[in-house]
């Protein structure tokens, strides 16, 4: 099979000729230029061979052209380091503008699509990462003031989802039109260590389903992040993959096999087994991962993204594994 039928198979829920394997990283530096964060990803494919190419841009690049500030400190997980936030107050949300997405950072993330679509044209999906507008509303005014303003501003931090909502359903429009397959959408506030459910209903679901909405019938691959995350709530959303930090919080994978149809993204730590464990270990976990399924609409991957020092030697073993089965 190729990558692309691989992967429709996995979404059907069915098992194809092995278990597709997937995993991402973020490029620092590599990111702040479209050419460059093409080729760093082309690079990745070529080197590995997944079967989905998730792209992975600088760590909220969605907020620099609404002002947000940040530049690198070396960490292993390669995401910048935030300097400035552009919402300081509830008035804020206010001022924030419907972008002209052909410049700035958005057009910079459509240009690296199609230089990466044009490199790899059918072979395998190509996947855009997108943020909730609840998440880059997490980055544009910092976690904590976040919660606070849905608590005691929800009018004024309506306002500003309403815009991000339209915004980013408007890239996710944009980076289709460039030649991606699909979208990574990332959620990173439906967890109840941040918000109840009632509130994540309110302030969360009805931006996340507008922007679902605007990608249509390509690929979405939905992304839960964080511990304690709101699996059921976002089960039923219009997607055909899930993927949270299997290895770390609930749901298991086998808990989560059982309660859902959707094609499940999951098998490996990042952290604790890809980049520090042995090849032999992280073999194991990948068919306990797929023993876990049956290798049934799965797709074995991390729960994010790898650290940036992750050894080769491990990537390989991963997708050997996977491949074995």
């Amino acid at each position: 099979m190729t990558h692309r039928e691989r992967i429709e198979v996995a979404v059907r829920g069915g098992r194809p000729d092995h278990v597709p394997i997937a995993v991402w990283r973020h490029f620092p530096g590599d990111d702040q230029r479209a050419e460059r964060l093409a080729a760093a990803h082309v690079a990745h494919y070529r080197a590995y061979d997944p079967d989905l190419l998730k792209v992975t841009p600088a760590s909220g690049y969605y907020g620099d052209d609404w002002g947000l500030r940040a530049g690198y400190k070396p960490n292993r997980e390669g995401v910048r380091h935030y300097t400035d936030r552009p919402i300081k107050k509830a008035a804020d949300w206010e001022r924030l503008k419907r972008l002209d997405l052909s410049h700035g950072a958005y057009g910079r993330e459509q240009h690296a699509i199609r230089l990466i679509a044009e490199a790899v044209g059918r072979e395998v999906p190509v996947l855009e990462t997108v943020f909730s507008p609840l998440s880059v509303a997490r980055t544009l005014a910092g976690e904590q003031a976040t919660v606070r303003y849905l608590r005691e501003d929800p009018e004024a931090l309506h306002h500003g989802l309403d815009v991000i909502a339209d915004v980013t359903a408007a890239f996710v429009r944009e980076v289709m039109g460039a030649g991606a397959d699909g979208v990574f959408f990332s959620t990173q506030m439906a967890t109840t260590d941040l918000l109840t459910v009632e509130e994540y209903e309110e302030f969360g679901r009805p931006y996340d389903l507008r922007v679902l909405e605007a990608a249509g019938d390509a690929l979405v691959f939905l992304h839960l992040h964080g511990q304690n995350v709101m699996f059921d709530l976002v089960a039923n959303y219009p997607i055909q993959i899930l993927n949270w930090h299997a290895r770390e919080t609930a749901p298991t994978i086998a808990e989560a096999r059982a309660r859902v149809s959707t094609c499940l993204a999951c098998g490996l730590d990042a952290w604790n087994t890809l980049a520090a464990a042995t090849p032999e270990a992280v073999a194991r976990e990948v068919h306990s991962a797929i023993a876990d399924t049956g290798g049934r609409g799965h797709i074995v991957t991390t729960g994010c993204v790898m650290p940036v020092d992750t050894p080769e030697a491990n990537i390989r073993a991963a997708i050997a594994a996977a491949r074995e089965r």
